[in-house]
């Protein structure tokens, strides 16, 4: 990852824009601020694929976790019923387990 005030940007904006298209990335600052950056254009079609090099990229960027699929419990789960208090329901609801 490169780092460019906005006058280097603009003075050597192929150079820049070469290090993008091998893959790179740029921050653009402006007086010691990030405010932008630069990074390779995907060209892919908005699908499945699409969807997950989308997750891909915000796991990397350590934006987002994944599950790893073992929520088959949540199909049996049936919220329990109580006439009362709220405060009852969890209660009860703590007392069977669930």
């Amino acid at each position: 990852m490169k780092k460019a005030k906005i006058a280097e940007l603009r003075n050597g904006l192929s150079r820049y824009l070469d290090h993008v298209r091998a893959g790179g990335s740029v921050i653009v600052y402006d007086r010691e601020t990030p405010v932008a950056e630069i990074v390779p254009f995907e060209r892919v079609k908005r699908g499945k694929r699409f969807g997950e090099q989308r997750l891909a990229r915000l796991e990397r960027k350590g934006l987002i976790r994944r599950g790893r699929g073992r929520a088959g419990w949540l199909k049996n789960w049936k919220p329990v019923k109580v006439k009362g208090s709220v405060l009852q329901a969890l209660l009860q609801e703590r007392e069977s387990g669930w």
